[in-house]
């Protein structure tokens, strides 16, 4: 990539790691190492976005299949990196009259109401929960119920709100969130093992990509990442 032109490091990130890759940036700006741009929205979303030429320097997936998917379009420009891990977790408003578990007896107890999730044919999020949803023998039942969303963030905000009775999201989105407990967790043998790759893209500068995901993999950033709830690899 020629030199730098004048714009800020931009970094296409999963909706899920919002909280975390703000305070993050905030860090690395506060550093001196000049402005960050953060763009946030389903993995294969921004996806999609870099292969149809979308500037960004550096992609930070919830999954390794879009990060594979870009791989073999040439859109990377070195092997990624495993950051972060998760799990997966059925959430409800805090104010929910009756506890949900994920068992039998799940779509009985929602009665009629609504469980969001993340779109499982497109999203990492929802392509984890059809997954665990599947291997605990609920899926079938659940179809009339479920709701699908853009991303997991979408997620949260209807069960924050109360338009949803439950949703599944990533046990990170529930740290420090005061409008929903978590209900119950999915066993991680359920589903794939929840992987947040990242690497540099062909199509950015690579020099400051490659520095931010150093700072990415620094202590201060694992410090960050583990507050919000997040595993590191």
């Amino acid at each position: 990539m020629p030199a730098r032109a004048d714009r800020p490091l931009t970094i296409f990130a999963a909706a899920s790691t919002t909280p975390p890759m703000e305070e993050i940036a905030r860090l690395y700006e506060e550093a001196g190492n000049g402005r960050v741009r953060l763009v946030f929205a389903s993995s294969g979303l921004l996806a999609r976005q870099i292969d149809n030429g979308a500037p960004a320097d550096l992609f930070l997936s919830a999954n390794l299949r879009w990060m594979e998917w870009l791989a073999e379009r040439g859109r990377l420009a070195g092997d990624p990196v495993a950051l972060l891990g998760n799990a997966l977790v059925l959430i409800q408003p805090v104010d929910a009259f009756e506890k949900l578990t994920l068992d039998e007896g799940l779509v009985r107890r929602l009665g009629g109401a609504k469980l969001a999730m993340a779109d499982p044919d497109h999203v990492p999020a929802g392509i984890y929960a059809r997954q665990a949803l599947e291997s605990l023998g609920l899926w079938d039942g659940l179809q009339p119920a479920i709701v699908r969303m853009t991303d997991v963030r979408a997620t949260l905000f209807l069960v924050e709100r109360g338009e949803v009775a439950a949703g599944i999201v990533y046990a990170s989105d529930v740290v420090a969130n005061p409008r929903v407990r978590q209900a119950d967790s999915f066993p991680a043998e359920s589903h794939a093992p929840i992987v947040y790759p990242a690497a540099v893209l062909a199509d950015g500068y690579h020099d400051h990509g490659r520095r931010f995901l150093e700072f990415l993999r620094s202590p201060d950033a694992a410090q960050v990442f583990r507050r919000h709830g997040f595993g590191l690899q």
